[in-house]
């Protein structure tokens, strides 16, 4: 059992997008495998969500400059001493069979799943409030009713675009994630301030501490300094307050 809770803060755009992105395959993967109308109802707003995503960002190539960056940091290092190198060929090999598939795939990513008539008269309606009730959208209402085959059928095909990014994408965060050794530090009545060094390519922050420390971690920051507020939740209708308390937490500022 995991006694900790850990709080991630990423430090630019692109990796916000990519956990933002995370959660959702998550969200879009637990549901979809549940058999109730109400879990392919959440199955559906989480795969609407993710297109969302992709409608406003150029995904595509900037997951693609990830991973030849994570390449190339790893053909560097492929010589150093200690190094695994029967598991760095075959993370190498992972990355690059990943780049070819999204190389060869042609337009924008999800773009045909408006191609059907049901997803897109969903996506219509999905911006108003309850607004795919049976009688809004009663082909919606008759598709949820079919047998379980036929709904994983249709929920797998309009989310197979999004198969090889999803892969994508929890390459690089396992990458980011395991490639900095934690420090232990203690927040000073719940106040942790730090320099981040401007000639390394910080990419996130973890922050964290043990259950049974009444208190979560809110971050802020930017790529010069960030500050950690370690808050007591709040209770009887108060704003949250910071911790008089020494916290004693563990830090990782991930890099790769």
């Amino acid at each position: 059992m995991n006694n900790t809770i850990t709080y991630e803060f990423p430090l630019n755009e692109r990796i916000r997008v990519f956990i933002r992105l995370e959660q959702l395959f998550q969200q879009f993967n637990h549901f979809l495998t549940g058999e109730t109308v109400a879990d392919k109802r959440a199955a559906i707003s989480a795969l609407l969500d993710i297109m969302t995503i992709f409608r406003r960002n150029d995904l595509k190539s900037e997951i693609l400059k990830e991973l030849d960056r994570h390449s190339n940091v790893l053909n560097k290092i492929s010589h150093n001493q200690g190094v695994d190198t029967q598991k760095l060929e075959e993370l190498l090999s992972t990355l690059n069979q990943t780049s070819k598939k999204l190389y060869a795939t042609n337009g924008k990513i999800g773009t045909h799943v408006m191609e059907s008539d049901l997803f897109q008269s969903i996506a219509q309606r999905s911006s108003i409030p309850g607004g795919t009730c049976s009688f809004d959208l009663p082909e919606f209402h008759y598709w949820l009713e079919q047998d379980e085959a036929t709904r994983l059928k249709d929920m797998k095909h309009w989310s197979s675009p999004f198969a090889d990014i999803r892969v994508a994408i929890d390459l690089i965060l396992n990458f980011i994630r395991n490639c900095s050794s934690p420090t232990q530090e203690v927040a000073e009545a719940g106040f942790f301030q730090f320099l981040l060094d401007t000639n390394q390519p910080h990419q996130l922050l973890k922050v964290s501490l043990d259950k049974s420390i009444h208190c979560f971690a809110e971050i802020s920051g930017g790529k010069h300094r960030c500050t950690i507020r370690f808050m007591v939740p709040s209770s009887d209708n108060k704003r949250p307050s910071q911790s008089p308390d020494d916290i004693p937490f563990a830090l990782t500022c991930c890099l790769f």
